[in-house]
């Protein structure tokens, strides 16, 4: 087990659920601005050791707090996330406050709107205290690729958090918000969760609108909360999901009532475990917590069934390719003209745009964009971007013919526990190689939860990834609520 002294262990009370908050606000047993202070003594207290809050929006907090107390001294109904603390990730643009990504490059931006999802938070009454560090435009699996610094990881400080939202999964894990929301374009949402022992939302391509999100990569960015149990999890993917007039992306399904879903007994349901996702490579004490999580779904009364999916040998390099490209495309609006950071060592306008982008973007985030117009130039779009979009289609139709015979599929989320600062930060190969169980599901669109499935002898979490099919986020949460109950009683 981690030593005390690099663990904020021994600050830690166990926090009390959405529901149990949301009831003492609606009782008078609490006050929400009450409730917000509390979150923002104890920011104040451990942000310094962690580095998870990049900027504090305490005004708009306290407002948010005071109209929920308003209403519940009148007895109105109140909304489903009453008076509940949130973090937002810095991908996210929230009126009011910065929005740096993470990057340099938007160092004082500040911009005029809110994204959707931060929008629909605040209709909920959530009290959103402020943005959440990230790797820089969400591209890193360690959360050390900030321009502001890494953030560390609550369990073990010497360890990172995971990344791209490893802020959004640390602020949840150290009890400095109730909830908070990620984005997760390859795994930014599951492997922090894992990394942090948390919970942590992969939505279906389409159940959140995007908009208001700094993007990444297009065809797979993804907007999705973290929380420390999964009820919670699923009642803020209730407020967020839902089409969005502002994204001709999102979908029109109906959103279900996943926090009651989650309620379902998960008996019956079938589950598929791929065999090669316990392939070479996968850390023994991963390996034996998953599968005691598989033993738990049996016991149950779940039917578990092997299947394959041949082509997961081929989702890193197709990942890289598809994700850079988008990335080279995105990231070339950001050129010191119209917002954030521009050089001031220029008399020219091409070395304005040189100089602002060499200064602006990190190392990271420069070799990705490098690597998307190299794939996307003339002669190797269709060996490159083109080739990987084919086999982008063959892993979704391997995935559509294992869910004709699995509810879901249950896989680990990482191949191994959280690893420490700087121990991957110079192999750039080897930081990409720890999705390998992640991108398969960026890159066919389905939805999935990380729920903590154990932990190894040194007392790192291992989580738990639960594969569904487009739009069945509440099967997934069903099988997450067996995981969960399985660790709750040792």
């Amino acid at each position: 087990m981690a030593s005390e002294a690099h663990t904020i262990e021994s600050f830690v009370e166990k926090p009390k659920t959405l529901a149990e908050l949301r009831a003492e606000i609606v009782e008078g047993r609490t006050k929400a601005v009450d409730l917000a202070a509390g979150y923002y003594e104890r920011i104040e207290k451990i942000n310094p050791r962690l580095n998870v809050y990049l900027s504090l929006t305490r005004e708009r907090a306290q407002e948010q707090a005071a109209r929920v107390d308003a209403l519940a001294a009148k007895g109105d109904p109140l909304p489903t996330l009453a008076g509940i603390p949130v973090g937002i990730k810095d991908v996210l643009v929230m009126k009011g406050a910065p929005a740096t990504a993470g990057s340099k490059i938007l160092k004082g931006y500040q911009p005029p709107y809110d994204a959707t999802v931060v929008t629909k938070l605040a209709a909920a009454g959530a009290v959103l205290l402020g943005k959440l560090n990230c790797d820089e435009f969400a591209m890193g699996s360690s959360n050390e690729n900030s321009a502001y610094g890494p953030v560390c990881n609550p369990v073990d400080l010497e360890r990172v958090p995971g990344g791209s939202s490893g802020g959004s999964a640390a602020a949840v894990a150290a009890n400095m918000a109730v909830a908070t929301l990620g984005t997760d374009t390859g795994g930014s949402i599951r492997q922090p969760a894992s990394f942090c022992g948390v919970v942590g939302v992969l939505p279906t391509y389409g159940r959140v609108s995007r908009y208001g999100l700094i993007a990444f990569a297009s065809s797979l960015d993804r907007v999705g909360p973290f929380a420390g149990n999964v009820r919670d999890a699923a009642t803020l993917l209730g407020v967020i999901a839902g089409q969005d007039a502002h994204d001709a992306t999102s979908s029109p399904a109906p959103v279900e009532d996943y926090a009651a879903a989650s309620d379902k007994l998960a008996g019956g349901l079938k589950i598929g475990v791929p065999d090669e996702y316990f392939a070479e490579g996968l850390d023994p004490e991963v390996r034996s917590a998953i599968e005691k999580g598989i033993d738990a779904l049996r016991a149950t009364g779940c039917t578990i069934k092997r299947v394959s999916l041949p082509h997961t040998r081929y989702a890193i390099p197709t990942y890289y390719l598809v994700a850079t490209a988008e990335a080279s495309a995105n990231l070339a609006r950001f050129d010191g003209v119209r917002y954030g950071y521009r050089s001031p060592a220029s008399d020219t306008l091409s070395a304005m745009y040189s100089h602002s982008r060499d200064e602006g973007f990190g190392a990271e985030v420069k070799r990705r964009i490098l690597l998307g117009t190299y794939a996307l130039s003339a002669g190797y779009y269709d060996a490159y971007y083109g080739k990987a979009q084919q086999v982008r289609r063959l892993l979704a139709e391997e995935f559509l013919r294992a869910f004709a015979e699995v509810d879901a599929i249950v896989t680990p989320t990482s191949p191994i526990p959280a690893f420490r600062l700087g121990e991957k930060s110079g192999d750039p190969l080897a930081m990409y190689l720890a999705d390998i169980y992640t991108v398969t599901a960026s890159l066919a669109g389905l939805c999935g939860v990380t729920v903590p499935c154990g932990a190894t002898a040194a007392g790192l979490p291992v989580g738990m990834q639960i594969l569904g099919a487009h739009f069945r986020e509440a099967t997934a949460f069903r099988v997450a609520r067996v995981v969960e109950a399985a660790q709750l009683q040792g």
